[in-house]
């Protein structure tokens, strides 16, 4: 997929840079797997903003992706390459032999007319859905299961791609793309292959009114709210914010305070994604 520059009329489109989709097979969704997104506009149950910065955007509705890839040993045609709004990857539109159809995470170099499958015998080849211990170390694989069953979990957004690194008794180790190395179950399913759109880190949105179309309001710093509103506010022009270090809106540490506390899956992370401090 390449990114196209748009031609300098306006201020606001001098930086900018989209898609070309040239990878788009089909404009409309599949009916079938489309269901209507409801929109809190990152409020609760009460009305109230537990999400800051968001509301507003475009209409979208919601694909049904599957990440489980559980039909084991029925072969499937890819139909369609399509756009789905609400991630970063493109979507793989599959026609079952039995009839059935589903989307995928559609992998780098997935095209419309190949054949994918799933299951324990199937071959390597992206867009193949296998157990990690029937996938040979060194491949790269993407949607990835945490539990059994559960489905793909983690490397499901653009450009995402885990490695597996080795295996050893019931749990092997990936290399995950924020460079964290991770013990993996061997039972649990992958994706062979790279998840798709590998430029979209390159696009380059150039103008406030895109980041609104995406339905993410403005963010204002809080050394231009008052005190009352942030712990950083208040005092006549700029100056510093006068505290030990950077507070949340609600007055809890930020910035470099770490906020990791899953004890639970900790010892399943063999190298961490930052190096810990001696």
């Amino acid at each position: 997929m390449a990114v196209k520059k748009y031609k300098p009329v306006t201020p606001s489109l001098r930086g900018m840079t989209g898609h070309t989709f040239e990878e788009i097979t089909k404009s409309k969704p599949e009916r079938s797997l489309v269901i209507p997104k409801k929109r809190t506009s990152g409020r609760n149950m009460h009305g109230r903003i537990t999400v800051r910065h968001r509301g507003g955007g475009h209409r979208r509705h919601i694909r049904q992706v599957d990440f489980k890839r559980n039909k084991h040993g029925i072969p499937a045609r890819v139909a369609a390459i399509e756009y789905d709004p609400n991630r970063t990857a493109r979507l793989a539109l599959l026609h079952y032999v039995d009839g059935e159809k589903r989307y995928i995470i559609a992998p780098l170099d997935l095209r419309v007319g190949d054949t994918v499958e799933s299951g324990p015998n199937t071959e390597i080849r992206p867009g193949n859905s296998l157990p990690i211990n029937k996938i040979p170390v060194g491949t790269l694989i993407h949607n990835i299961e945490l539990k059994e069953g559960r489905g793909g979990q983690l490397v499901r957004a653009a450009g995402g791609s885990a490695q597996l690194l080795a295996k050893e008794g019931d749990y092997a180790q990936v290399r995950l793309p924020s460079g964290e190395v991770r013990l993996i179950r061997q039972t649990c399913y992958a994706t062979i292959g790279q998840v798709g759109n590998l430029d979209n880190s390159n696009i380059k949105l150039g103008k406030a009114g895109r980041k609104r179309n995406m339905g993410i309001r403005p963010t204002v710093r809080g050394s231009a709210m008052s005190p009352r509103d942030h712990p950083h506010g208040g005092g006549e022009g700029r100056q510093p914010i006068g505290l030990p270090g950077p507070k949340s809106p609600w007055g809890k540490p930020t910035l470099g305070k770490k906020t990791r506390r899953n004890k639970a899956t900790e010892k399943y992370i063999v190298r961490h994604r930052r190096k810990k401090r001696r």
